[in-house]
């Protein structure tokens, strides 16, 4: 019989630790509160069909706010948490209508809320095989036992774990140790995987890698180290053959005279969908000139009377260090990469928005660390997803999606001109990178760097 999978988002923490005004599941990062992003991640999963939030109880009216805003579908009750963890598991564990053999119930910490899609699926899938699954990852410190201020005990490290939630089980297997536990006059715990091992010793708890993004805000510091994250967090998505998503779009694409942009119009175009690409090359379209992008916009309008999506590749590298670079070279770059890509974006709102439609930029994996030798081009790269980011979250009540490509080492005439030949079976081509580029296309998620390494 195939079970339901329940995930309980467990928020019933105050913020005392973490120093806050507000509990820490409201900290606002990347545009959205903690916990909008945690409910986000198990809102998309394809696998849960029903969410309990567990919540602060002075904190139910924000919390059904954020539901209504947000328009999740699969929230099913909020309820209001106990004093301590396992009072908060117990009150979503006894709310379960549905015959305890017919469930997984998936525990995740509201605070968590850069959980993965994979970690998930990984969970779910394990309850094929135990009625309990933990998620850990590997201790990089030497932990020790402490008695009295000395230390009493040095645990081989190779055998210590660090435990992070999702934690998973037969709905009827944590509710029997559960049974158990509150007979026991000493019980105590805050973790609900600690419960099944207690008092159901026969039942074998199966592990699930977690990742050490998986970080949970507990202090001050973390806050900080969430947001670095969130700044760096990326998508990834894998090739496919099915295009049939592009039939009929209108696509204009900046930079398509050659490298990447001119894979993507040849790619799209034979899957019937409206191309339109316009380079300095090809018909003397430089988006540093607002004029010029608006015109190419404009007459896009002209013939198809909509635009669905505008992708940029337009890019420009010299390497050379700082202090051998002429200032119109340094002009030129920030222009074009920087102030260009924010000209294409303005101009393009008001016709992605009429069709909630891709805005698609392309960064540099220079991007997270500048680099000798092309300082400024790194710079602007950064910059390009900081704004990608930025108005992403600005334009997302529209509709309109901002993603940011992020290949690794391409074959293209930019890279063939400031690297000379190298070996091809190091560097991605720009077909591939165009295939992936395209699906973006095809995607609801908003404000992400995608991520395209060699397969």
């Amino acid at each position: 019989m195939k079970k339901i999978n329940i995930a309980v988002i467990l928020s019933g923490g105050g913020g005392e630790r973490s120093q806050l005004e507000y509990p820490k599941q409201f900290f606002k990062v990347a545009g959205k509160t903690v916990i909008e992003h945690t409910l986000n991640q198990f809102e998309q999963n394809d696998k849960i069909e029903q969410i309990i939030i567990v919540m602060n109880p002075n904190y139910i009216k924000e919390i059904e706010d954020i539901v209504i805003k947000n328009c999740f579908k699969k929230i099913t009750k909020i309820l209001s948490g106990g004093n301590t963890r396992y009072q908060s598991s117990l009150i979503a564990i006894n709310s379960i209508d549905s015959p305890p053999n017919s469930v997984n119930i998936i525990f995740h910490d509201a605070v968590r809320p850069l959980i993965d899609q994979n970690i998930i699926n990984h969970v779910i899938e394990a309850l094929d095989m135990y009625e309990a699954v933990d998620v850990a990852i590997p201790t990089p410190d030497t932990i020790v036992r402490v008695e009295d201020g000395i230390i009493t005990e040095i645990p081989e490290r190779e055998k210590l774990f660090r435990g992070q939630t999702p934690q998973g089980f037969h709905l009827e297997t944590i509710k029997k140790a559960y049974d158990i536990a509150l007979k026991d006059p000493l019980f105590k715990t805050t973790d609900d995987c600690g419960v099944v091992k207690k008092y159901l010793p026969e039942v074998k708890i199966g592990l699930v890698q977690g990742s050490v993004y998986n970080m949970k805000i507990t202090y001050p510091v973390d806050t900080y180290i969430i947001e670095k994250y969130f700044q760096l967090k990326s998508e990834i998505i894998k090739p496919e053959d099915d295009y049939r998503f592009l039939n009929g779009k209108t696509i204009v694409v900046f930079g398509g005279s050659s490298g990447i942009g001119k894979e993507i119009c040849n790619i799209g175009m034979r899957y019937n969908a409206n191309f339109y690409s316009f380079s300095r090359s090809q018909n003397n379209c430089d988006i540093t000139n607002r004029e010029k992008v608006k015109e190419a916009l404009n007459y896009v309008i002209k013939e198809t009377g909509k635009i669905d999506a505008v992708i940029n590749c337009v890019g420009i590298l010299y390497k050379i260090p700082l202090n051998n670079m002429k200032m119109e070279d340094i002009y030129q770059i920030v222009n074009t990469n920087l102030l260009g890509t924010i000209i294409v974006a303005k101009e393009s709102f008001e016709y992605l928005k009429s069709t909630k439609g891709h805005l698609i930029c392309f960064t540099s994996s220079s991007y997270t660390r500048g680099r000798p030798y092309y300082s400024i081009y790194s710079s602007t790269k950064s910059g390009i997803v900081n704004f990608c980011q930025a108005i992403s979250l600005e334009w997302e009540p529209y509709g309109i999606k901002v993603n940011c490509i992020n290949p690794e080492r391409t074959k293209t005439p930019l890279r063939i001109k400031n690297f000379g030949n190298e070996d091809e079976n190091k560097l991605l081509q720009p077909e591939y990178v165009a295939k992936i580029t395209l699906l973006v296309l095809n995607k609801t998620f908003t404000g992400q760097v995608i991520d395209i390494k060699k397969k």
